[in-house]
Order: structure tokens, then C-alpha cells, then sequence
């Protein structure tokens, strides 16, 4: 059985952490940087950052610690594997493999080429490579990842006479090059692609809620599934979706086809299995009555009906076609509003006296709820004429908006 290490045993070699514990062990060297020190790399919005290490805290991450561009984090493996399932704030998880001085393109291909990839992958197998260069001598980004193309190429020509291929759409395996002042990390992307992607987006409209995004949202609100929670203006369902998954404990990596962490050398299979049978047997039907939402649009209705029928209990959220002016009353429950601004925007429409009507519908046919608005031009604050309780920066985006929320007495 798996168990919960403390931050003493994670600085411990993982050889000897594996010894005793009656499973074969992989006897090679412990060779890349995050299997010495179980350390890894969350891909984390600023606007979210705050969330985050919260949530890595409770899936059993340890020295969380808030970099540039994301967290630095300390896991076992039983926690690495429910962090990259279960977590519904972070972008993607990289396994750091080398660090070294990065002063020119040279020095990415030859520490590119040390690498023993075919740890990782066949020739059979295809893989991509994306980077990140900031204050560096190297300072074209795309060029960076040619050179680790490459580097990988002549690795598996020398080694077989043949390379793997290319698909920079859905790769089997992904490679992260960051590099920051003169210094580059290649990692391997464990989550396999962007977390934001939960699966469930069947449908969407105009400009959709991006699902980390709203996720954030559902969780500010306080939103736990034990009360009311309704979207007026659902759109595409992606605050109704996240709500649902929170209220019923979906994971929200349950409709992934692969993961990356699936590719390291110390992929442990069975292990991985007990963490996704556990979480998923927590999946609960919080019922009927609890999730609701309406949108003027029937498409943006017939959109969110269908998103929420891949999700579990899906058939439990009720979607209306409705002008939110026309809900008689949303007492005693927590609203979430992603309303239009910007290329969301019907043409002609005056958002000034938008969201004075919106506000005059808050102020007379919601008393006792909470409002928590998406506002993606802060300009439009005022006309609501309401006093906010708190006001959070929420980057969606080019949008640098504003969640407010509204206590309505």
C-alpha cells in the first residue's frame, strides 16, 4: 500500500525509499532531476496562483513554493498522479529532466542529445516540443525547440537508423523547453496536454469561458453543492460544467485518453490504477435542483445541454431558454455571471444600460444570494449600482477582468 511521505522522506533517494516495499524496482541509476528529488513544476495563471497552492497543499504536495510562471512543488508518486487527475486550477505538470547554462543554441542540442529518450519513447512513437524563452542570449523560441527537434532526431538515428515523427497536434509524448535567464530545463509534460481540456466541451458559442477559469469562479463563490447555485447567462455551460463536476467530486481528468506521466521511466501502473479507482469512486449525485442555469440564446441553451450530458449526472442540471429580466426570483442561492463585453457582444447592444438592468435585477429578485459577475471590462462596474463586497483580479484571456462579488440583502 502507498503511503503519505513526509517532507523528510521526499529528500531521501527514491531507491532507498523503494526498498522493503516487496515491488521490483527499476535498477538503472536514478538519472533525471525529478526522480533524485520527487520536485516538480505546475503551469499556473497569476490570476489563479493563490488557488493553487491551496489546492496542490490538499492533494499531498509538499515545499509548495510560488515561481515565476507557476509552483515548484515536492510530491510522491501517489500525490503526483492525484495532483495531474484531480486538479481543476492548474494549466499543465512538467517533470523537470536537466537543468544546465543555456549561453547559446549549442548548448541546447548537445544537453538535448545526453538525453536516453528512448527511456521515454520509440522511434514508433511521435512527439512534439514547446518552449519558453525570456531574458536569455536565446531569445526565438521556435528555434530553441528546433534544436531539441533535433538533438532528439540524431539521438534516435544514431541509437536505430530511424527517428520518431513530429505531431505537434496530439504527440505521445511533449517536451518543455523553458528558458530564463541563460538557464533552460527540458521536462516532460506528465498531464499530456493542456488540464484546462477536462473533455466535456462538446458545443461552444462565442468567445467561451476557459474551464480553469470558471473553475476559479465555482470556487470563490464557496459553491459545495449542499445549496442552490444558478447562471443566467450560462452561454456554453462552462460554469454550470465546473460546478457539477465540484458538487458531484468528478475528476476532472476522468474523460482523458492518455497521460504523460505515463511515458517516465518510473511509471508505476499499479499504482496509478489504485489512485484512479479511488477518486473515482467518490463521484456522488448531489440531485436534481441544486445546479441550474438559462441563457437568452437557444443555441447557447442547446450548446450547454450537451456539454453537460457527457458529464456524470448531467441530466440533473436543468437549462432554460429565458431572458434573465423574465426569472421571477433567485432567492437564497449563489449566482455566477459570465455576462457580454467585447466580442461577445450583440451588435448595437448599450452595455451601460446592460448592467444597469442586470443590477436592478440583483438589487430586486435575488435577495439573501450572492453574486459573483465576470467583469472583462472593469469600466462597466459602476452602471450595476450596487456596492461590491470584494472585487478579485481574474485574467481571462487578453482580458484583465474583475470577479465582484454582491451580497444582495
Amino acid at each position: 500500500m502507498a503511503s503519505k511521505m513526509t517532507n523528510k522522506e521526499l529528500n531521501k533517494p527514491k531507491a532507498i525509499l523503494q526498498k522493503g516495499k516487496g515491488k521490483e524496482r527499476r535498477e538503472k541509476a536514478l538519472v533525471y532531476d525529478y526522480e533524485k528529488d520527487l520536485t516538480y513544476f505546475a503551469q499556473v495563471s497569476e490570476s489563479v496562483k493563490e488557488l493553487a497552492v491551496e489546492e496542490l497543499k490538499e492533494l499531498g504536495a509538499v515545499n509548495v513554493d510560488p515561481k515565476y510562471m507557476g509552483i515548484k512543488f515536492k510530491a510522491d508518486q501517489e500525490s503526483f498522479y492525484k495532483i495531474i487527475y484531480l486538479s481543476r486550477m492548474i494549466s499543465r505538470v512538467l517533470a523537470p529532466l536537466k537543468t544546465f547554462a543555456c549561453p547559446d543554441p549549442s548548448a541546447i542540442y548537445k544537453n538535448s542529445k545526453s538525453i536516453k529518450w528512448m527511456d521515454f519513447i520509440s522511434r514508433r512513437k511521435t512527439f512534439a516540443v514547446v518552449s519558453n524563452v525570456s531574458d536569455s542570449a536565446v531569445s526565438h523560441s521556435q528555434y530553441a525547440a528546433l534544436r531539441v527537434k533535433d538533438a532528439i532526431a540524431d539521438y534516435f538515428r544514431d541509437m536505430t537508423g530511424r527517428r520518431p515523427n513530429v505531431d505537434k497536434n496530439n504527440p505521445d509524448f511533449l517536451i518543455n523547453l523553458h528558458i530564463r535567464k541563460d538557464v533552460a530545463t527540458l521536462s516532460v509534460d506528465a498531464s499530456g496536454g493542456a488540464l484546462h481540456k477536462r473533455g466535456y466541451r462538446e458545443k461552444s458559442i462565442l468567445a467561451p469561458m476557459q474551464e480553469i477559469i470558471a473553475a476559479a469562479i465555482i470556487k470563490m463563490s464557496g459553491f459545495d453543492g449542499t445549496s442552490p447555485l444558478y447562471d443566467p447567462m450560462c452561454g456554453s455551460g462552462t460554469l454550470l460544467c465546473e460546478a457539477l463536476m465540484l458538487a458531484n467530486n468528478i475528476p476532472c481528468g476522468i474523460f482523458r485518453q492518455k497521460f504523460g506521466f505515463t511515458t517516465l521511466p518510473d511509471f508505476n501502473k499499479p499504482l496509478w490504477e489504485k489512485v484512479k479507482k479511488e477518486a473515482d469512486s467518490k463521484i456522488r449525485e448531489t440531485g436534481k435542483g441544486i445546479i441550474a442555469g438559462s441563457d437568452i440564446s437557444l443555441d447557447a441553451v442547446n450548446a450547454t445541454k450537451t456539454n453537460l450530458m457527457g458529464i456524470h449526472y448531467g441530466n440533473d442540471v436543468e437549462v432554460l431558454e429565458k431572458r434573465f429580466e423574465d426569472i421571477e426570483s433567485l432567492t437564497d442561492t449563489t449566482i455566477v455571471i459570465n455576462p457580454p463585453y467585447g466580442i461577445r457582444l450583440s451588435k448595437g447592444e448599450n452595455l451601460e444600460n446592460f448592467y444597469k438592468i442586470l443590477g436592478d435585477f440583483l438589487k430586486q429578485k435575488c435577495t439573501g444570494s450572492s453574486a459573483y459577475v465576470y467583469f472583462g471590462e472593469t469600466q462597466y462596474i459602476k452602471n450595476m449600482g450596487l456596492k461590491p463586497a470584494w472585487k478579485k483580479f481574474l485574467k481571462l484571456g487578453q482580458l484583465d477582468g474583475r470577479l465582484v462579488k454582491y451580497e444582495l440583502f
